[in-house]
């Protein structure tokens, strides 16, 4: 199991952009798919961004053409680019890392975002 610190976040006026940062520390980070997710006050968790072993992208709805997701394996890092950052993407991001065979399941504590309007 992997375990995970997230990085990067803070206060950014409407426009701006942040860089989001996962480190993951444990073996075979590689094998591992990595999502963002974030939680609003008030709200669920919803699953933002996600990257696979194979290195295939998928976001949110909300944040495509804004967000985006990499990740180093080198490094055993995974960075969320955020762009064109609205109020509405104010949350506290999580960094989760996913296994299905032998399963795991690894959260981060999560950093915060706000965006200002």
């Amino acid at each position: 199991q992997v375990q995970l610190v997230e990085s990067g976040g803070g206060l950014v006026q409407a426009g701006g952009s942040l860089r989001l940062s996962c480190a993951a520390s444990g073996s075979g980070f590689g094998t591992y798919a990595m999502n963002w997710y974030r939680q609003a006050p008030g709200k669920q968790r919803e699953l933002v961004a996600s990257i696979t072993s194979g290195r295939i992208t998928n976001y949110a709805d909300s944040v495509k053409g804004r967000f985006t997701i990499s990740r180093d394996n080198a490094k055993n890092m995974v960075y969320l680019q955020m762009n064109s950052l609205k109020p509405e993407d104010t949350a506290v991001y999580y960094c989760n890392a996913n296994r299905g065979v032998p399963y795991s399941n690894s959260w981060g504590q999560g950093t915060q975002v706000t965006v200002s309007s």
